[in-house]
């Protein structure tokens, strides 16, 4: 298979991860603990429910419980763009929550001020940037959702500029640009693996505890009877605990009734070798802005800290049974084909080598934003389904898991995006049956100039429509 970019020889270990700067790996759980709070899940969510804990509660006793390394799953896979949206864009915010659009708005611009506070806060080196995001129309039929999108988010007190195609490529130059719209700072661009280990460092010196290698195989509530509280159980060790926060993202949630709720999609991501001074300034992108263009089957990518060019999106790849098997981490047919939609949109770069590639599965939900829930007589909270834009996300999701542990009466607590669950996906095969046509239906508008056909449409009419 010939390819735009040189892919052979690309590293498997994502970007982020393939660092110097990574830390040892901390102890596995091995005997029999107790704790005020236990949080299952080492990365952004997780690590953040810890510190607002600690924040809020000085010497509270909070552990963490890794399953496997610190940042190896989503947080540590991602493009690094840390959004404020709470709801997956403006556009699906409107569709599902009018009435709060305005007010997840604010809340949203509010957590990631916070975010970036704390990073400043506790000397986080990230690479924190809030340089942006330029969303691009690469087809004429996507200007018009550029500028409904333009409308909505002015409209709710998000910053917004509506560019033509000189002022798009003014700022990143594509040929395929016709035109933009230019967060200047809803979003921050972000090493994701190095917040993640910031965040554990931070967690830890306000007294937290972390374990990693440590599978929790479930919780169960001791009741009355028992004295109160749950025990996280794991292979080697249990942890008494009187309140627990599930962050498990992607993976099977120890409460078997939310598992329903959240499927994994795969999603790929190349990265090149470090541009030189004159491809740089055959592109410009002196901002480092964050970019994604407005089909429904997206791009995003970005300039990293070493003038590399991460590539990601476009295909969403679901296997039968919620398959998340390690043969799924690399797709050479996906890969090969970001390779050629790079190269299309930066024709100068092609001949570049690929030095990694890599695949992640999103916690996807029907609404394509987080939901939460209680369980185990209100001692057990959990966040799920942020659908690929949960590095700013996380945070929100994580006070709101701790607000309902509490059982704050709050302005984050009374949201119906809080208060209600999506619709769960049914059981296979409709479910793979379902995921598969919905693709291809995606795929078909796109070559349609974004006409949605019938299966779109049905969704759309159910509240389960599919928005870039």
């Amino acid at each position: 298979m010939n390819a735009a970019l040189g892919l052979d020889g690309a590293s498997s270990t994502p970007y982020w991860l393939d660092s110097a700067q990574r830390p040892a790996a901390r102890p596995r759980l091995m005997d029999d603990e107790a704790a005020d709070l236990v949080v299952v899940g080492g990365g952004l969510t997780g690590l953040w429910a810890a510190l607002i804990a600690l924040e809020e509660q000085p010497g509270r006793d909070v552990l963490v419980i890794e399953g496997h390394r610190l940042a190896w799953a989503a947080s540590g896979r991602n493009g690094g763009f840390c959004a404020a949206s709470l709801t997956h864009g403006v556009s699906n915010g409107h569709d599902r929550w009018p009435s709060e659009l305005s007010v997840l708005a604010r809340l949203g611009r509010q957590n990631l001020d916070a975010i970036e506070e704390a990073v400043e806060r506790y000397g986080i080196d990230c690479d924190f940037r809030r340089s942006g995001e330029l969303d691009v129309a690469v087809e004429p039929w996507q200007l018009d959702g550029l500028a409904e999108e333009h409308e909505l988010a002015t409209a709710v007190g998000e910053s917004s500029q509506l560019l033509d195609a000189r002022g798009t490529r003014a700022l990143v130059d594509s040929p395929t640009y016709l035109g933009g719209r230019y967060d200047a700072r809803g979003v921050a661009m972000v090493d994701p693996a190095r917040l993640v280990w910031g965040l554990a460092d931070a967690v830890e010196r306000l007294g937290g505890r972390i374990r990693e290698s440590t599978r929790v195989l479930d919780v169960l509530d001791l009741g009355a009877r028992g004295g109160g509280g749950v025990v996280v159980r794991t292979p080697d060790a249990s942890v008494r605990a009187r309140q627990v926060v599930l962050g498990t993202n992607v993976f099977p949630s120890p409460v078997k009734r939310y598992r329903p709720y959240v499927v994994p999609v795969w999603d790929h991501v190349i990265v090149t070798e470090p541009l030189s001074d004159d491809l740089l300034a055959t592109i410009g992108w002196e901002g480092r802005q964050g970019v994604g263009d407005a089909g429904n089957q997206f791009h995003y990518y970005r300039l990293t800290p070493d003038r590399r060019l991460l590539f990601g999106g476009y295909d969403a790849l679901y296997y039968f049974g919620n398959d998340m098997t390690a043969r799924r981490a690399r797709n050479e047919r996906t890969e090969h084909l970001l390779a050629d939609h790079l190269v299309q949109a930066f024709p100068a770069l092609r001949g570049l080598r690929v030095t990694h590639a890599w695949g992640g599965a999103i916690d996807t939900c029907t609404r394509f934003s987080a939901f939460w829930g209680l369980s185990h007589g209100g001692q057990v909270a959990s966040v799920q389904g942020y659908t690929g834009l949960g590095v700013g996300a996380s945070r929100f999701g994580a006070q709101v898991c701790l607000d309902l542990l509490s059982q704050r009466e709050n302005e984050r607590t009374a949201l119906e995006m809080v208060r209600r669950k999506p619709v769960p996906f049914p059981p296979e095969p409709l479910r793979w049956t379902g995921i598969q046509l919905t693709r291809r239906a995606i795929a078909r508008a796109d070559a349609r100039q974004g006409r949605r056909g019938l299966w779109l449409r049905a969704l759309d009419r159910t509240g389960l429509g599919f928005d870039s």
